[in-house]
């Protein structure tokens, strides 16, 4: 057997790990249809994503140092079940209080899946194809989101129950977690003493890894911002109905996709700090445009254009800090996966500036995200 067909047989089951990793932002279309079934107000529906959220600020650090103990590909497997289970769960009885106890499981698996996959995918992949890889498993991650609606709408309409769509992809999960556990895999055990909480946030007083933790805050916080302010924006700018304006979401990560797709072929040939620097300035560059959109048509390709320029910052932004620390993966994993919950504050900072001062105003906190990520690539082309 060949030392390629040997790679793949690795690298394959990591990746479907990604593919697992994605079901989680089928909470977006879920809370919908759990508000609709049991007639929620806005302010009560909105408890069910917050479940999920949570625990990347509460168990990412605690599940790096678990990790480094007993290993990613269990801590993996493990997380894939959990999962599971959450899924699982609106089968046995469908009411809220058995929907937030799946959101709460599914949130808790899912930190686990971020925090052991992104190591993991270290383990199985050759040093200089790093970035390249993370870029193709956010990749394969973004194209489970964008479907993850559209499944849901196509077992609702056709099947009668948009719960399948949990059925299948519990069903997943728990393949993905048997085909992993069957796969040998020799992963990487640094000479050190193993990690602790101390150790965990010891690094942030290292300033490369303490900027890229708050980069990835600053960029999921933008990417969560756009995603839940962006149809606003377009509304108050153009006077558009909810159903037109909505379109600017699906603009956003259909450039994300692209980006993704992209971003693991270029990053073959150009070095990861120099990407980054030419996605943010694309990302900028698109914000502007927003803002000076005369039409919403030129609206919606500026929005692309947000999303082919930030599309692949999460993917560089992690490989670099690996790269940098490779023996100290588990904590670093841990630590910028906390750091996802930017994802829960910047939408909020963006909202109260866009209740104070207006809308289109309030395309500055995410421009200001991205210069913050700008002066990062010059820092690390330095570094």
């Amino acid at each position: 057997m060949t030392s390629k067909n040997i790679g793949l047989q690795k690298l394959l089951p990591v990746f479907l790990s990604f593919v697992v990793m994605g079901f989680v932002d089928i909470i977006g279309v879920a809370t919908g249809y759990v508000k609709q079934d049991f007639g929620l107000t806005d302010f009560v529906a909105q408890f069910l994503p917050m479940m999920v959220l949570l625990w990347f600020f509460v168990l990412s650090v605690p599940v790096g140092v678990l990790q480094d103990k007993y290993g990613k590909r269990n801590m993996l497997n493990i997380g894939m079940v959990i999962q599971a289970f959450g899924l699982g769960l609106p089968f046995v009885h469908y009411s809220f209080g058995m929907m937030l106890a799946s959101f709460i499981l599914l949130g808790i698996g899912n930190t686990v899946i971020q925090v052991s996959a992104n190591p993991l995918l270290q383990d199985v992949s050759p040093e200089k194809k790093l970035a390249s890889y993370l870029s193709t498993s956010q990749f394969v991650k973004a194209i489970i989101s964008f479907s993850g609606p559209i499944i849901a709408t196509f077992m609702a309409k056709y099947m009668g129950d948009w719960r399948l769509v949990f059925a299948v992809y519990g069903i997943t999960s728990l393949l993905a977690a048997l085909w992993l556990s069957m796969t040998p895999i020799v992963e990487s055990k640094p000479d050190r003493k193993p990690a602790s909480f101390a150790s965990c946030f010891g690094l942030l007083k290292n300033r490369f890894v303490a900027f890229m933790a708050l980069s990835i805050f600053l960029i999921v916080g933008t990417e969560v911002a756009i995603n839940t302010n962006i149809a606003n924006i377009l509304i108050a700018k153009y006077g558009l109905t909810m159903e037109a304006a909505a379109l600017g979401i699906s603009m956003f990560f259909f450039g994300e996709t692209v980006s993704r797709f992209l971003g693991a072929i270029i990053l073959n040939w150009i070095k990861p700090q120099v990407f980054l620097l030419l996605t943010t300035l694309v990302a900028l560059a698109g914000i502007l445009g927003v803002f000076l959109a005369p039409v919403n048509m030129f609206a919606y390709v500026s929005i692309v254009v947000i999303g082919l320029g930030i599309g692949n910052m999460f993917p560089i932004i992690f490989s670099l800090a690996l790269a940098q620390m490779p023996t100290r993966s588990n904590e670093i994993s841990g630590l910028l996966i906390m750091a996802v919950s930017g994802g829960a504050f910047i939408p909020l900072v963006m909202g109260y500036v866009s209740t104070a001062f207006g809308p289109l105003v309030s395309l500055a906190v995410i421009g200001c995200c991205m210069l913050y990520i700008l002066w990062v690539s010059f820092f690390v082309r330095k570094s």
